[in-house]
């Protein structure tokens, strides 16, 4: 006589708080936007907006949403990482944090964004690769806002 054991095994892959994401994305887009504007305004008045076609002239308040939509985008992919990694103390989300915008920096900003605008056309396009140091600070500020909002929201929304 024999006997068989079946064993099923699931794995969650869960979208974590993606309402929390999107709020900390968009904050935290709104942060780096602000440092943005006071570090170099024509970034966000004539590069971003040109990703889609919205400068020149120059437009920040284009920019501007554009860039929030993006955050609002990036925010609910950090959502997801960090439930992937099962990550819910708040040091652990703003460490991922910090991660997060040096990896945005890294492939968005520096490799992506250059490509982009010259292919578009952009009176503003950067040269490629592209790797900033004040965008790198723009970028791990939208990291920490992210990550800080996130923690704070994850469990309330």
């Amino acid at each position: 006589m024999s006997t068989t054991t079946e064993t099923t095994q699931t794995y969650e892959f869960g979208t974590g708080n993606w309402k929390a994401g999107v709020l900390g994305g968009v904050v935290g887009s709104a942060v780096m936007g602000a440092l943005i504007l006071v570090m170099n305004p024509p970034t966000l008045a004539v590069a971003i907006p040109s990703l889609y076609g919205l400068a020149p002239p120059p437009s920040p308040g284009a920019g501007l949403v554009v860039h929030l939509s993006h955050g609002a985008v990036m925010g609910v992919m950090f959502a997801g990482l960090a439930s992937v990694l099962r990550l819910e103390t708040s040091g652990k989300l703003l460490g991922l944090g910090v991660g997060w915008g040096v990896v945005t920096w890294a492939v968005f900003a520096a490799l992506v964004m250059p490509v982009w605008l010259g292919v578009v056309g952009s009176p503003a396009s950067p040269p490629f690769p592209n790797f900033a140091p004040p965008s790198l600070l723009w970028h791990v500020v939208y990291g920490v806002v992210l990550g800080g909002v996130y923690a704070a929201t994850a469990d309330r929304l």
